[in-house]
């Protein structure tokens, strides 16, 4: 199923340069997404040096505001950004075929201040060793797979703002993607949502420091199922009316498929 828009592209400006400088611009972007996106794999699985659980420990109070407010900034971006009236307010000051990878840049630069800024605060729920926490430490993995799995399942390259770029280089208007419904979106509205949760609350090793994590970013998904729908009927109308009604949210249940 297609989940995402983007504005028409206008003709293409005659200089060669202006075309290949967004180009550049648009595949630098989503270079820059798939470095973040690994380093989020580390930085939440613990993976890499520099994780979740690793720093000078901090009063509660602290880490809840720098937390919290950095998070806060990230659900803002995403839902102020991802709007068809800031969009049609942003793309009179860029190319409407930049405006996506520059969605994605702002998107790497909060979870950059993210990773480097986050303070860890004492306590744990469990943690699990040994084959236990092997197992739990893979659905995690397998959680952050799906991800990407249900991007390609949407339109991976139109989802980060690639598709875009390179259609404008060859002069070529983007067009909205066609309403389409495959695979795990027979199942549940967002997998991309579902994975996201496996991956973030399955974890040898639950801190305090995981679990708020794990409870901000939920709620924020929760919430942005809300905007980004009314967005999807918007665009696709009642063929998305009929699909809300079919199919649930993010728990499958018997009898309820597309």
């Amino acid at each position: 199923m297609q989940t995402r828009s983007s504005q028409a592209v206008p003709d293409a400006p005659v200089s060669l340069v202006a075309r290949s400088a967004i180009l550049l611009y648009g595949t630098l972007a989503y270079v820059g997404f798939l470095g973040t996106y690994v380093f989020t794999i580390g930085w939440v699985t613990g993976l890499a040096p520099r994780n979740i659980n690793n720093g000078p420990v901090v009063e509660l109070g602290e880490a809840l505001l720098v937390n919290l407010s950095i998070l806060s900034i990230f659900a803002i971006q995403h839902t102020i950004m991802a709007r068809g009236a800031f969009k049609a307010t942003w793309t009179k000051l860029c190319p409407p075929a930049a405006e996506r990878s520059t969605y994605v840049v702002a998107t790497c630069v909060i979870l950059l201040a993210l990773f480097t800024q986050w303070r860890p605060i004492q306590g744990e729920l469990w943690h699990v060793e040994g084959v236990g926490g092997t197992l739990l430490l893979g659905i995690s993995l397998l959680g952050f797979v799906l991800v990407v799995v249900a991007t390609f399942l949407i339109d991976h390259f139109e989802l980060f703002g690639l598709k875009q770029v390179v259609r404008y280089f060859r002069g070529v208007e983007h067009t909205h993607p066609p309403f389409l419904v495959r695979s795990f979106y027979r199942y549940v509205r967002h997998p991309l949502y579902v994975a996201f949760l496996i991956a973030f609350w399955v974890t040898p090793h639950m801190t305090y420091n995981h679990l708020l994590f794990a409870a901000a970013t939920t709620g924020y998904l929760l919430i942005g199922i809300r905007f980004e729908e009314h967005d999807l009927v918007r665009i696709h109308g009642d063929k998305y009316r009929d699909y809300k009604a079919r199919v649930p949210t993010l728990i499958p249940r018997p009898g309820k498929t597309w």
